[in-house]
């Protein structure tokens, strides 16, 4: 009996892309390779994100797209080589989601969300150790991950260990004295030393925004956009003067500042002033 075909969409997606890599089809698309696309589904997943932000679902999905399009390209590739296909990829994940939770899938104990986090952590480590590879509590987070975002998976996976501040104010203390030691670094002449404990000052930021369930990366990026927007309405006001931003001196361009501060924080009343 023929099979139903129950994924037209992606069965067709598989298709296009297997055409286009074929004799007759895309000179570009044919000659790439997994290294050569890296920078594609980090620029494609940077736009999924921003369509988030936006929260117009027409965008999401089309970002969703073109992400999706990333993984249908390594897949084929590597069909192409004769080493797994995007079937394989799909049933990969499919069979690590279902060991990963017993507690839905085998109808174990339903574990608190706590030891929901220990459970993943555990039957990953187990997985690793299986493949013979290398375990550690902390994990291995991607080399390619933003440092922010990186600190905070390992800062999570530390707490999970149990080493952990057990009040948020503790954290916020250690910013305090990661502080202090980057002012003792920076009368000196050491750049080593004034780098290292800048890297402890950001870290320890993390930690705090962790605790406090504010993702330093999503925070960060808010006070770049805010930023901009300031810095832009500065560079219109001396526009319509006539002027250039480089004519203006530093405590005129300040004041400059805090009217636009003032102006976009009337516009999006809905942020805090950084």
């Amino acid at each position: 009996m023929h099979k139903q075909n129950l994924h037209p969409g992606m069965d067709r997606l598989q298709k296009i892309v297997a055409t286009l890599r074929g004799p007759g089809g895309c000179p570009w698309d044919a000659k790439q390779t997994p290294e050569s696309l890296k920078p594609y589904i980090i620029e494609e997943t940077y736009e999924v994100l921003e369509a988030i932000d936006l929260g117009i679902a027409k965008a999401i999905c089309e970002e969703l797209g073109d992400l999706l399009l990333q993984v249908v390209l390594q897949a084929r590739i590597f069909e192409e080589r004769g080493l797994f296909t995007l079937e394989d990829v799909a049933n990969g994940i499919a069979d690590k989601l279902e060991r990963r939770h017993p507690h839905v899938f085998k109808k174990t104990a339903t574990p608190t969300d706590c030891d929901m986090h220990k459970q993943w952590e555990t039957i990953k480590q187990e997985e690793k150790s299986q493949q013979g590879l290398a375990t550690s509590t902390l994990g291995q987070p991607p080399a390619h991950l933003p440092a922010l975002l990186k600190a905070k998976n390992i800062l999570q996976k530390a707490s999970r260990a149990g080493f952990e501040w057990p009040d948020p104010n503790l954290a916020l203390a250690k910013v305090h004295e990661e502080l202090l030691e980057c002012e003792e670094a920076f009368l000196e002449s050491n750049h080593q030393k004034k780098e290292d404990e800048l890297g402890d000052l950001l870290f320890a930021v993390v930690n705090l925004g962790r605790l406090l369930d504010i993702d330093a990366e999503n925070a960060l990026g808010k006070t770049i956009k805010r930023f901009t927007r300031r810095f832009t309405l500065v560079e219109q006001t001396l526009t319509n003067q006539g002027r250039n931003i480089d004519s203006a001196s530093f405590d005129e361009l300040l004041s400059l500042w805090d009217d636009a501060k003032q102006q976009d924080t009337c516009t999006f009343s809905g942020e805090q002033n950084p």
